[in-house]
C-alpha cells in the first residue's frame, strides 16, 4: 500500500482511493449540489435527470420539493412554458387546423402538469386562444407566484438574482415573448437540459453542474461576485472517509468540545454534512465545555442534532482566567479511566490539549481544528504522533444557517423582552386620566379595538423602532 496524506485528515488510504480522489481534481472541486437541485426542480428539469445517480441534481430534493405546493406550481408552469416553446409550430398548427387544445395534445404537452395545476387551483386551459396567449398567461402566473418560493433558498443567496431566472424579459407582451423565443431557438443547446430560463450565459456548458459553477455565474450575470465559498463547498471525500474510518474503528466515541476555541456554527456544519447514521451509531454524547464569554449558540446546539448533548457552563473564579481547559482535561481523563472510553473526538484548536492527548496513550483521538486558529506546531505534533485531525471549516456552511438564525432570533427576543415591557391597559388608563376624556365601557372597548389592537412596530432606514397606533 502506498501512503497518501490528505491535507484535511491524516489517514492512510489505498492506491485506488487516492486515484479516485485525484480524478476529481477540477474546477469547482468539492462543491455542493443543493442550490442547483432546487433550481433544477423549479425550472422543470425532467425527473429522469434527477434519477440518474451519476450526476446532479439530487433526487432527494426532487422528493422533498414535490410536496411543496408553491414549488410544484412553479415547476409545472415552467414545464408547460418550455413544452410550448419547443413545440410551438406543431401546437399552433394543431390548434388552427385540428381545433386542438393543450389538454388534447399529450404528444407535445405534459398532461400531468395541467392536472397538478388544476388540483392546486390554477386552471390553464382556455377556449379559442393561440399558443402565444398561453405563454403570456403562464408568464403572468410565474411573475405573480415566484416570490412564494423565496423561502426555499437560503438568505445568503440574493433572491433577486434567483427570481430573474424565471421571469421572461418583457414576457407580458407579444414582442417580448417573440424575442425570448428567437433567443431560445438560436441557443437551445446552451440552456440547462434544454429548459427555457432567462439566462445570458448560453455558452458556459451545463450551468447546473454544481453549486460553485452556478452561483459564480449567477452573480457574474448580475455584475456581482460571490466570495463565501464555504456556503457552497464541502469537505472532500478523503476527509469524510478519514472520519468514517475513525468511527468505524471505534467502539464508543465521546466528543469533547472546547467552546472557547471552536465555532458553534462550523461544528454544526461538520455534523450536518456527515452521515447521521454513522455519527449516531458511534458517538455516545457530545460534551460542551462552555465559558460565560463565548457565543450563546452553544446552548441551543442540542436542538439541531440527535446526538445527546451534555452542556457544561463553567463559571470563572477570576475574570481573566478561564477554567474550560482544565475541566475538559479532567472530564476526558474520568471518561477514560472510570467509564472505559477509549475513543475521543476533541474539538479545539488549542495546543494545550497536546498534554491531554499524550497522557492518555491508550486512547484514540481525532482532533477537529480550524484553519485560522491552529498553528503549525500542534499540527506537526499530531502528524508526528500518528494522530488524525481535520478542519471543521472545510465543511459546507450553506445548509447550516438554521442554527445561526435561531441564535440571532433568540438574542433579539431576549433584548426585546428586556426593552419592551409595558401593560397597554395601564397606559390607556393613564391616558384617560391625563386627557379627562370620559368614555363609557362600550366606547373604551371600541376605541381599544379600533386604534390600540392595530398598533404595530415600524422600523426606519436607520433601524430606529417606533410604536405606531392604528389610523386616527
Amino acid at each position: 500500500m502506498t501512503e497518501y496524506y490528505d491535507s484535511s485528515v491524516i489517514a492512510y488510504v489505498s492506491d485506488s482511493e487516492a486515484e479516485n480522489e485525484s480524478s476529481l481534481t477540477m474546477d469547482y472541486k468539492n462543491s455542493t449540489y443543493t442550490v442547483i437541485s432546487k433550481i433544477a426542480y423549479l425550472i422543470g428539469v425532467p425527473k429522469t435527470i434527477f434519477e440518474n445517480d451519476v450526476q446532479p441534481p439530487e433526487f432527494d430534493w426532487y422528493n422533498k420539493l414535490r410536496f411543496n405546493k408553491n414549488a410544484r406550481i412553479i415547476r409545472n408552469l415552467c414545464m408547460l412554458r418550455t413544452a410550448i416553446e419547443r413545440n410551438y409550430g406543431k401546437i399552433n398548427k394543431a390548434m388552427c387546423y385540428d381545433l386542438k387544445n393543450l389538454h388534447t395534445l399529450p404528444e407535445y404537452i405534459p398532461q400531468e402538469c395541467l392536472n397538478e395545476l388544476e388540483s392546486d387551483g390554477i386552471s390553464i386551459i382556455k377556449a379559442n386562444i393561440k399558443p402565444n396567449q398561453y405563454i403570456l398567461d403562464i408568464n403572468a402566473h410565474i411573475n405573480n407566484r415566484i416570490n412564494n418560493c423565496k423561502d426555499i433558498f437560503p438568505i445568503w443567496l440574493k433572491w433577486e438574482y434567483i427570481r430573474a431566472i424565471f421571469i421572461m424579459p418583457d414576457g407580458l407582451s407579444e414582442n417580448g415573448i417573440k424575442r425570448a423565443a428567437n433567443e431560445y431557438y438560436e441557443n437551445k443547446s446552451g440552456y440547462p437540459y434544454g429548459v427555457y430560463i432567462n439566462w445570458p450565459f448560453t455558452n458556459k456548458g451545463n450551468i447546473l453542474y454544481n453549486d460553485k459553477k452556478f452561483v459564480t455565474l449567477l452573480y457574474e450575470a448580475n455584475e456581482d461576485s460571490f466570495y463565501d465559498m464555504s456556503k457552497i463547498s464541502d469537505a472532500g471525500n478523503m476527509t469524510k472517509a478519514g472520519i468514517y474510518r475513525f468511527l468505524g474503528d471505534s467502539e464508543r466515541v465521546v466528543m469533547m468540545v472546547d467552546c472557547e476555541n471552536s465555532d458553534p456554527y462550523k461544528l454544526y456544519a461538520t455534523l450536518n454534512n456527515l452521515d447521521q447514521q454513522a455519527l449516531l451509531a458511534k458517538i455516545s454524547k457530545i460534551v460542551l465545555f462552555d465559558d460565560v464569554n463565548t457565543a450563546s449558540a452553544w446552548s441551543i446546539l442540542e436542538d439541531f442534532t440527535e446526538i445527546p448533548i451534555e452542556y457544561i457552563l463553567i463559571e470563572r473564579l477570576k475574570d481573566n482566567k478561564s477554567l474550560v481547559d482544565i475541566r475538559l482535561t479532567a472530564s476526558a481523563s474520568r471518561e477514560h479511566y472510570r467509564d472505559g472510553v477509549n475513543d475521543f473526538i476533541l474539538v479545539s484548536s488549542d495546543s494545550d490539549y497536546w498534554g491531554l492527548i499524550t497522557e492518555l496513550p491508550e486512547a484514540n483521538f481525532l482532533v477537529m481544528v480550524e484553519h485560522s486558529k491552529c498553528g503549525p506546531d500542534i499540527k506537526n505534533a499530531l502528524v508526528d504522533g500518528g494522530y488524525k485531525y481535520c478542519y471543521i471549516d472545510d465543511f459546507c456552511t450553506g445548509n447550516s444557517n438554521d442554527i445561526k438564525i435561531k441564535a440571532v432570533l433568540n438574542e433579539v427576543q431576549a433584548a426585546l423582552d428586556e426593552y419592551v415591557q409595558f401593560n397597554i391597559q395601564d397606559v390607556l388608563e393613564d391616558a384617560y386620566r391625563a386627557t379627562r376624556a370620559e368614555m363609557s365601557t362600550s366606547e373604551k372597548k371600541q376605541f381599544y379595538d379600533r386604534y390600540i389592537k392595530k398598533m404595530k412596530l415600524t422600523i426606519d432606514a436607520d433601524g430606529e423602532v417606533y410604536v405606531e397606533l392604528g389610523n386616527t
